[in-house]
């Protein structure tokens, strides 16, 4: 008799769920603050990350030029 593991099922949907999220907000251009804060973590242990506002305004910054900068081209 074949099993159904749904629970790993719900688990396995539940991550593709995630992937979509994040792959849809930075194809808009937001920002992934929580695989900042674990790069971080892993990476730069010693560094305290960003507040997310700053975060957020860091890479706004980034993406369209900063302070100083008026319209898109």
């Amino acid at each position: 008799m074949m099993r159904l593991n749904l629970s790993g099922a719900a688990r396995q949907a539940g991550r593709v769920g995630g992937y979509l999220g994040q792959t849809l907000r930075l194809m808009v251009g937001v920002p992934d603050y929580e695989t900042y804060c674990e790069h971080m973590r892993l990476n730069h242990p010693d560094q305290e990350p960003l507040t997310y506002d700053a975060f957020f305004r860091n890479r706004q910054d980034a993406r369209y030029g900063g302070k100083g900068r008026i319209g898109c081209c």
